[in-house]
């Protein structure tokens, strides 16, 4: 069965200072255990703030590294899943079962691809 990369984007400027409530918390655990039992779920992972990251980049033969926060990033990788699922069809639908748990005040966006085997 083929994989695929969730990758879910928030928009740091706008997300809740204090993070995710305890329920959304308990929901995404909730789905997260189901999703793992229906052998679709393979990893996830929230990550840290952009102002803990580096970013290296190469660039006509010259390599940059740059700390964090990176002022010109809007939308950016919070975390990401990978999910097993029979096709694309499918790891949308645990997508948008993914998304649709969050508060209204939040606006998440997530990016399904399929991952290149081989």
């Amino acid at each position: 069965m083929p994989r695929y990369l969730s990758m879910v984007r928030i928009d740091e400027n706008n997300a809740p200072a204090e993070g995710p409530s305890d329920e959304l918390m308990q929901r995404m655990g909730e789905l997260i255990e189901e999703m793992t039992k229906a052998g679709v779920m393979l990893d996830t992972a929230g990550l840290t703030p952009t102002s803990q990251g580096t970013r290296v980049r190469w660039e006509k033969g010259e390599l940059t590294v740059t700390d964090g926060p990176f002022t010109e990033s809007k939308e950016v990788v919070g975390g990401y899943a990978i999910i097993q699922a029979k096709d694309k069809a499918e790891a949308i639908e645990w997508t948008k079962r993914f998304l649709k748990i969050h508060e209204e005040h939040w606006t998440v966006t997530s990016e399904v691809r399929e991952i290149a085997e081989g």
